[in-house]
């Protein structure tokens, strides 16, 4: 009986680990598209020279669709 709950409890253990490897890759890609949107608001508002609303307007475009 004790080994069946020791292994139960170890595939437990092992979803568990699984499920929280997937959100710790889905956070990670989250984080990098917002880190990319932001060196692009950076270089926006950083360049004079950039045209700000075409800017704008690709970044709308460039929005992932979820």
């Amino acid at each position: 009986m004790f080994k069946r709950w020791l292994k139960h409890k170890e595939k437990m253990a092992e979803v568990l680990t699984a499920q929280t490897a997937e959100r710790a890759a889905q956070y990670a890609a989250h984080t990098e598209r917002l880190e990319q949107r932001v060196r692009v608001l950076e270089r926006i508002v950083t360049d004079k020279g950039a045209d700000l609303a075409d800017e704008i307007e690709r970044l709308r475009d460039d929005r992932p669709v979820n």
